[in-house]
């Protein structure tokens, strides 16, 4: 990815000749050329003289000229996800962590440290080690041991030409290299290009990753000696130390100084001793190095990160927040940025994922943290949190599980090629009525409409469940006379299987679609459809029933919390992402530039009318207020809490297997998903359990989950200082009268005629009529079953009169609708 390029007119060496192609037949000779030459002819003969020592095959001269020399391939570095604050990290992409920076702007004391250390007359020779080539040479003739390249250049010729092993016919045409090298580079290039691809140990290639690996991740070795932050001359002879053996092998500990602090001291002495010499008193000039600088001559331990990060090629990876990298891969080929030019590296990617909404999101849903509502409960319980801006579709935290590498609760999981989908999404139950409600709203039904409890499924399909709330039970005037209103207040299933019904499930499905759902559940496998690749009519040959309308099919946490966004966003729909803006580091500046046409694109698009969202939001205000779970300070928040009972095996009647909670404010929502696993030791699969909330009371919508998502939502908008925005004023606009549920108009309430002989009626009698109907039994919205009739005027209580009726709040016993503690709603 980092175009290569000789550069012309640059100091190459002590003679003060330019780089670029130099020699040429045409051209006048000079001292430097022929000292150059000269040089070729001996690397020359001394091929001749190992090749005529070891086998005597060929000339000298002709294998010099044999030698192809080729433009070194590209160094493969790493590509960072970092937080929307561009500077956490939440993951690392490639097979090196390696980080290309212009050869110009490298610390000219890590340039100065790293030849005292390797190549002490580096700026002297031609590329070759003539005594080295000759030792070669003997030792094949004597059988001595076989040595590995000297110069930086033959190092960086071995590098690029990718050759491990040491031969002598390796070794000379590494030679053989080098000196092309030096024909064609600068030596500061090839300086650079070294410093770019060597090893330094603790997963660090190049001397970039090198910077933060040992002295931490806000280090580089980019900024200008004597700034703030930038790398000491006694932190450049500890990295420049380091190459010579980076890590421990069988016979050496090597010169990290967290491995071998005693070698590791006496190969910094080395350095240091080398750069004295090679800085003073003219200075390194070729390096850029300032004449006369003064060497430590002490090693405090300060001076190294002993507790710095040791990155390596996932740096990060096993972070919760690394469980995006699929969505950030995605969204990059959809830039048009292929896989390869991803595996390459090089790229910052800076993502929507806000650092400390992130943090609260992980303490909120872990199990692990000591505040999380999950804390006190085993590992088999697991949990998902998405959350999203709905204004603009970021997706400001992601939680899948407590690391990366393990099943993602949030969203779609796929094979290593990432395209291979293998599972994801739970049942959303309750929840998934919010847009069964937009798609009847949509068509004309009006929150009035009423719907009768008792009828019984279509084809003789029998009762439907409704979590054994029937009868009397309902809050409603008869069990055959429930609005719809009431019918999500109280997420009874039975009017929007009936809404399904009218609508058919494939309108229900495409509403869902509209707002933001993805993928969605098979009726009768694990499989899951992209609703994008299916038409209208596949849609329905899928034969989905009408217990779509109450959440019986799959669907990820990512998905829900987008559709949420839509309803908060006034029915504008926003796709979830995570890429903000993709960056490479400019050649020559060093500085991270934007890569063309990869910018964030939002846009709208209308999933529904504002009037269907704003009578939404109205009644979906309730919700939290009805659970128990509203957020602090008066913050208005939509909501919907959901279960879907439990079908595996060992569990019980009533038992739930996933439970929900998703809303929240104008500035952000979030999905809240609980289940329970297992792994099988007999069969190696994971079995689903049933869900508690304590001790053997089944879990619902808005118990724990609730709980995770107030305790996530008032902290997130307290961090992302989030203002209490209103939502629409209701409306219904969209209202077509010809629309009529299935239900019977409820009678109307008896008239109490007072009884005359209460001498209080004869003082006031209008105390006396309708005695007791305030709220018409509605009770108060906190859940504590408020005697007082909610919203309308208090029943007073009469005195008792000898062959009087007791006037005790007839008809007005109004009762809380649902108790926090208590898990009627689900």
């Amino acid at each position: 990815m980092r175009p290569v390029s000789p550069a012309a007119g640059v100091p190459g060496g002590p003679d003060g000749s330019g780089s670029g192609k130099r020699g040429g037949a045409d051209k006048i000779l000079t001292k430097a050329s022929k000292r150059r030459r000269r040089t070729n002819i001996l690397t020359a003969a001394a091929a001749v003289l190992v090749i005529l020592l070891g086998a005597g095959v060929v000339g000298g001269t002709y294998f010099f000229d044999s030698v192809d020399f080729e433009e070194p391939t590209a160094e493969a570095q790493t590509t960072q996800l970092l937080a929307s604050d561009n500077k956490t990290v939440l993951a690392s992409l490639g097979q090196f962590n390696r980080s290309i920076v212009p050869d110009g702007s490298i610390n000219p004391l890590i340039k100065l440290a790293v030849v005292s250390a390797e190549d002490k007359g580096f700026y002297k020779h031609n590329g070759i080690d003539m005594k080295g080539i000759a030792r070669a040479a003997w030792n094949n003739f004597t059988g001595g041991e076989v040595q590995g390249a000297s110069t930086i250049t033959q190092q960086y010729a071995k590098y690029a030409t990718k050759r491990k092993e040491i031969t002598y016919n390796v070794k000379l045409r590494e030679a053989v290299i080098a000196r092309k090298m030096e024909d064609v580079y600068s030596k500061d290039q090839i300086l650079g290009r070294y410093l770019n691809s060597v090893y330094f140990g603790r997963g660090a290639y190049g001397v970039e990753a090198a910077v933060k690996a040992y002295f931490g991740t806000n280090r580089s070795a980019l900024t200008p000696v004597g700034t703030k932050g930038a790398i000491t001359a006694g932190e450049a002879a500890i990295l420049a130390a380091v190459i010579k053996q980076p890590e421990p092998t069988a016979t050496h500990k090597g010169y990290d100084p967290q491995n071998n602090p005693t070698d590791a001291l006496d190969r910094w002495r080395y350095t240091v001793g080398n750069m004295a010499e090679l800085a003073l008193p003219s200075g390194m000039a070729e390096a850029g190095v300032p004449a006369g600088i003064s060497p430590p001559t002490a090693y405090p331990k300060t001076w190294i990160r002993w507790d710095a990060d040791k990155c390596s090629t996932t740096c990060g990876n096993n972070k919760p927040s690394a469980k995006i990298v699929k969505y950030v891969k995605r969204e990059l080929r959809d830039m048009d940025i292929s896989d390869a030019e991803l595996n390459q590296g090089g790229l910052q990617i800076r993502t929507t994922i806000n650092p400390e909404v992130q943090s609260l999101a992980e303490k909120a849903a872990n199990g692990k943290s000591k505040k999380s509502p999950l804390n006190d409960m085993d590992s088999t319980y697991k949990s998902a949190l998405v959350a999203i801006n709905p204004t603009n579709g970021r997706v400001l935290a992601y939680y899948g599980g407590p690391d990366a590498a393990s099943w993602d609760y949030a969203g779609p999981n796929y094979k290593d090629d990432g395209k291979t989908f293998v599972g994801g999404g739970r049942p959303p139950g309750s929840t998934f009525k919010i847009y069964t409600l937009l798609a009847a709203l949509s068509d004309g039904y009006g929150m009035d409409t009423i719907w009768n409890s008792e009828l019984k499924k279509v084809n003789g399909g029998g009762k439907i469940s409704n979590s054994g709330r029937e009868g009397g039970s309902l809050k409603c005037p008869t069990p055959r006379a429930c609005t719809l209103e009431v019918s999500v207040e109280q997420s009874y299933n039975f009017t929007f299987y009936w809404l399904a019904d009218k609508l058919g499930p494939e309108k229900v499905i495409e509403m869902a679609h509209k707002a933001g759902i993805q993928l969605i559940g098979d009726p009768e496998t694990t499989a899951r459809y992209d609703l994008n690749k299916l038409s209208e009519d596949e849609l329905k040959s899928k034969g989905y029933g009408r217990e779509v309308g109450f959440g019986q099919y799959a669907v990820t946490a990512l998905d829900h919390a987008n559709g949420v966004a839509t309803i908060a966003n006034d029915g504008m729909y926003i796709k979830a992402h995570f890429v903000r803006s993709v960056s490479q580091r400019d050649p020559k500046t060093g500085k991270f530039v934007a890569v063309k046409n990869t910018g964030e694109k939002i846009k709208p698009q209308r999933a529904f009318s504002a009037d269907v969202a704003a009578a939404a939001q109205n009644v979906m205000q309730k919700i939290p207020g009805i659970n128990g779970i509203s957020l602090d300070g008066g913050r208005k928040a939509i909501g919907k809490t959901g279960t879907w009972e439990f079908t595996g095996k060992g569990g019980k009647d009533g038992d739930n297997g996933d439970a929900w909670m998703v809303g929240g404010t104008r500035e952000i929502v979030a999905s809240v998903w609980i289940g329970r696993e297992k792994q099988n030791k007999k069969t190696n699969q994971m079995d689903l359990l049933p869900i508690y909330k304590y001790g053997t009371k089944p879990m619902n919508g808005g118990s724990t989950p609730g709980k995770i998502w107030k305790m996530f939502l008032d902290s997130a908008s307290d961090a992302i200082k989030a203002e209490n925005k209103p939502f629409l004023p209701n409306t219904t606009a969209f209202v077509d009268p010809n629309k009529k549920g299935n239900g019977e108009e409820p009678p109307p309430p008896p008239v109490v005629t007072p009884p005359q002989n209460n001498p209080i009626c004869q003082i006031f009698p209008q105390q006396c009529q309708n005695n007791g109907n305030g709220g018409n039994g509605n009770g108060g919205n906190n859940g504590n079953g408020g005697n007082n009739g909610g919203n309308g005027t208090p029943g007073i209580t009469l005195p008792a009169v000898p062959g009087g009726d007791n006037g005790n709040d007839i008809n007005g016993g109004g009762g809380g609708q649902t108790d926090g503690n208590v898990d009627t709603p689900n």
